[in-house]
């Protein structure tokens, strides 16, 4: 029974995250061809809005806890405090010195933050607390 739970709380981590994803990509996409911002600066835009989206969702539907929001939150904020600056830096390297895609570098990213804040929800933020909510 508790693998079939874990397995359910990962795909619907990976569904509000393709819904996340979504978000950024078409942010993303306004920010670089319709506002033509640096691509840095509306990957920044971007991935902003979909954290927001994907903490809200997956904070009450898939690890359904009960803790402290400004706490978690603030777990998350450490995570980007981290992730956003070195994600942002790659992102500039990549499209403006190596002249890779825009949208590939974007993807590449995406599969890396996927993984790396499952990982980082799943046992430090809500680790102690899943399951919590009623």
């Amino acid at each position: 029974m508790t693998s079939n739970k874990e397995l359910l709380r990962t795909i619907k981590f990976l569904l509000f995250s393709i819904s996340a994803g979504v978000i950024q990509v078409l942010a993303d996409i306004i920010g670089n061809e319709v506002i033509q911002l640096a691509s840095w600066l509306s990957y920044l835009i971007a991935l902003s809005l979909s954290v927001l989206w994907n903490f809200t969702l997956n904070r009450k539907y898939t690890f359904q806890s009960a803790s402290n929001i400004p706490k978690a939150m603030g777990l998350v904020a450490l995570f980007y405090l981290v992730f956003t600056p070195l994600s942002t830096w790659w992102t500039a390297v990549l499209t403006e010195t190596c002249h890779w895609n825009e949208y590939l570098v974007l993807a590449l990213t995406m599969v890396v933050n996927f993984v790396s804040e499952y990982l980082y929800q799943r046992f430090v933020v809500f680790g102690k607390s899943i399951d919590t909510a009623k």
